[in-house]
């Protein structure tokens, strides 16, 4: 068993501090805390269900499951991921427009979930399809900056230098063949791969247009 785990990019200083990044972080982390203190009625509450969705009911559940995850590996897993790539395209696009994007992003990501399989009772939750937005944005922005992200396979682990477009697109792949799931799913619910798909197609689609119009990123690595 193998793969890569991105610790942040080693080619470029940020401009200010990822403030909206931190506190997207934050958020997530203490909405995790009021999982494990109510448990699963709160998760399933807030988690986004396509059959209730596509009946017109519970549709702020697109929103509210986004900060929502199903484990200790769910949100270690996402939050060391937006780490890596969130400061940068935050410092691109400008600190409220990453987050209408970050936000724009996990709603197109988990509409898709909804649309794939519209009468599912199971529910979704999970950062993962806004992050992959993020990472979507990163690709084409910066897509030959180094990544330091440790490798690892069986016993061997090493700490390295990937280029952004090497490492993203590897992640990229194994959501396409992926068995339904990447995210860490239990029975409480999960995201699907369509929603990392979704998400991590709309940051490709649109980052440009958003850091255009901020003003910002027309340098660099385009």
């Amino acid at each position: 068993m193998g793969g890569m785990i991105p610790l942040g990019d080693a080619s470029r200083r940020l401009r200010r501090w990822p403030i909206i990044t931190v506190l997207l972080i934050l958020a997530n982390i203490y909405v995790f805390t009021r999982e494990l203190i109510y448990g699963d009625r709160f998760v399933y509450y807030f988690s986004a269900i396509p059959v209730y969705i596509v009946s017109g009911s519970r549709w702020w559940t697109i929103f509210t499951a986004m900060f929502l995850h199903s484990g200790w590996l769910h949100i270690i897993g996402n939050m060391i991921f937006f780490w890596a790539f969130g400061p940068e395209i935050e410092d691109a696009m400008g600190r409220w427009r990453f987050l209408l994007f970050y936000l724009a992003g996990g709603f197109v990501a988990m509409a898709a979930q909804v649309a794939a399989n519209p009468f599912s009772p199971i529910p979704n939750l999970g950062a993962s399809g806004a992050i992959a937005a993020v990472m979507g944005a990163f690709l084409v922005t910066y897509p030959r900056d180094r990544i330091k992200a440790v490798i690892f396979f069986i016993l061997y682990v090493r700490v390295t230098f990937v280029p952004a477009a090497l490492l993203i697109g590897f992640w990229f792949l194994m959501q396409l063949f992926s068995a339904g799931q990447v995210s860490h799913h239990v029975q409480t619910g999960g995201v699907a791969y369509i929603a990392h798909i979704g998400g991590f197609l709309f940051g490709v689609l649109t980052a440009r247009l958003w850091m255009l119009r901020a003003g910002r990123g027309r340098s660099g690595n385009w």
